[in-house]
């Protein structure tokens, strides 16, 4: 199969070495809105490569940038900075720089990407009896198809223009750059890493702005490079292996670039898994989870588990927003930013992978579609942050129902500092809670348990209205904890306690007994309803004056 896009890029690179005779001697030169952004007027001015005596701008392309400025678009910005540029050249090199054309209409602007403004662009340059410019491949083909004077100098910066690359060192994972601020970068390894001084000049605007017009352009004409979200004052880039976030007013209070590259690439056996775990990895696990803190290494695992996945034949594709997985060309990565969920769930079911890596399960509709591929029968490998493996399987809590987590999930796997610090499994039981003797208080339980032992850690289950997550330990292994210090507000249907002292979780206990480990607010709250089993249990600790303790 023939490489279509470095067809393109070839062809491209020849017509430009055609086009440079042409660059002097010009009359009149009308260019298009690419032209104006790849800054394609500046460069062969200030090079002495470009000569004319008119340069005749039309009115829609001015609206237009205008209009890509005020949604926040970055190529909006670079192009008003080309016609700034442009304007103060003209004194410099006199010509005679003139805008034609009528005004936009509000739908041209709305649909300029389908050749609207391009058609206008076009007819101006024939009225005029002028040369058109362009950098855009279809206009120059449209122009040259109806007798035009065009010049066609593609969009383009090799590898070796690139200027940010050179900023890291040999072990550097990532450069921070921010305005007034002395360019920094990461290094070290996973778990522990240091800031470092990169120079001894602090970086300005203009700097930050010059490498995000480098970065922008990169994107548009370098291969294995995109623009993954452009929003209004953020852009999330793609160059090679490097992936990058640019910040800027308003957004952020100033610009700032962090530009991430991976550090290293491992094989699954370098992490040296328990032959039990290894076996489960590559044999039964269908639905599992890699958490870890950020910059701890669960990319890296993913990566090498895609690869023996791919190794063995396997169909194998992934989610990913940024797409900056290391991958084997043999897996097919998709753009969660650049399709709706419900098109890449069709898309997924219809190709059929045996395996999907969804890098990485941040929001709702994240887990929603993880759980339903996973349910309709994809084997699915999930990214997510957490501190601890539990906090990975406490985020599908109330995403997904309780009893369905064990069909989704049933292999944690817990990064820390770049190797595997703990696994768990999953499985579903009909039992009283550990702690609850009444066989009234049957009902299911999720279990999780220490895949390499067999050791079980916690439970899940429903308590009245509350879903509880309870480490289970051994009565010899429980110590007294402090107390929480606390204010009861009592509503007509709620028990709300109000808490002093910090804690993400607390475990309310009856006369030492404990009952269930709760969750607490933003605001350090815990609000349990009267009607609830916890409720009652209060109201009835409450009248017969037990001690109500939180730990």
């Amino acid at each position: 199969m023939v490489d279509t896009s470095k067809k393109i890029r070839r062809r491209s690179r020849e017509e430009l070495l055609k086009t440079n005779a042409k660059l002097t001697g010009i009359n009149k030169l009308v260019p298009d809105t690419s032209a104006i952004i790849n800054q394609v007027i500046s460069k062969n001015l200030a090079k002495g490569k470009m000569k004319f005596k008119e340069l005749i701008l039309h009115n829609a392309m001015l609206s237009e940038l205008e209009n890509q400025a005020n949604s926040g678009r970055e190529i909006g910005f670079i192009g008003l900075d080309e016609l700034k540029k442009i304007r103060v050249l003209a004194v410099r090199k006199k010509f005679k720089l003139t805008f034609a054309g009528d005004e936009p209409t509000i739908e041209e602007i709305k649909f300029a990407k389908k050749g609207g403004i391009d058609s206008k662009i076009r007819r101006l340059a024939e009225d005029l009896k002028a040369t058109m410019l362009t950098s855009d491949m279809v206009q120059a083909e449209v122009g040259k198809a109806t007798g035009m004077s065009v010049i066609h100098i593609p969009s383009g910066i090799t590898d070796d223009e690139l200027t940010f690359p050179k900023l890291f060192k040999p072990g550097y994972m990532s450069v921070h750059l921010k305005d007034k601020v002395v360019p920094r970068a990461k290094s070290g390894r996973p778990g522990n890493w240091e800031f470092v001084d990169i120079s001894k000049k602090k970086m300005n605007t203009g700097d930050l702005e010059k490498i995000a017009d480098e970065i922008i352009e990169a994107a548009r004409s370098l291969t294995d490079s995109f623009l993954e979200i452009e929003r209004k004052g953020s852009i999330i880039a793609q160059i090679k292996n490097y992936r990058i976030v640019i910040t800027r007013p308003p957004l952020s209070n100033t610009w700032e670039i962090t530009i991430v590259r991976p550090i290293k690439k491992l094989d699954l056996n370098e992490y040296k898994l328990d032959d039990k775990v290894h076996r489960r990895l590559l044999d039964r696990a269908e639905g599992v989870l890699i958490a870890g803190a950020p910059g701890h290494g669960k990319s890296t695992f993913a990566q090498a588990l895609a690869k023996v996945y791919a190794e063995q034949k396997k169909v194998v594709k992934s989610l990913e927003s940024p797409r900056d997985l290391q991958l084997p060309p043999e897996i097919t990565q998709l753009s969660t930013s650049k399709a709706s969920h419900q098109e890449l769930k069709d898309i997924l079911l219809l190709t059929r992978p045996d395996y999907t890596l969804y890098d990485e399960v941040r929001d709702a509709p994240d887990f929603k579609l993880f759980a339903d591929l996973r349910l309709s029968g994809v084997g699915m490998v999930g990214v997510v942050h957490a501190a601890n493996p539990i906090d990975a399987i406490q985020r599908f809590i109330g995403k997904v129902e309780l009893g369905m987590i064990p069909h989704i999930l049933d292999t944690v796997i817990f990064i820390k500092n770049g190797s595997v610090a703990k696994v768990f499994g999953l499985k579903m039981n009909v039992k009283c809670p550990t702690g609850m003797n009444d066989k009234d208080l049957a009902r299911p339980v999720v279990d999780i348990y220490d895949f390499e032992d067999g050791t079980l850690e916690y439970e899940i289950y429903t308590f009245g209205d509350a879903t509880v997550v309870m480490p289970v330990q051994n009565k010899a292994e429980r110590k007294s904890q402090a107390p929480l210090r606390y204010r009861l507000k009592e509503s007509k249907k709620y028990f709300e306690f109000y808490f002093l002292d910090n804690a993400r979780r607390a475990d309310l206990t009856i006369d030492g007994e404990v009952l269930a480990t709760l969750p607490l607010s933003r605001s350090r709250e815990i609000r349990i309803f009267k009607k609830s089993g916890l409720g009652k249990a209060l109201l009835e600790a409450l009248s017969k004056r037990q001690e109500i303790r939180f730990e």
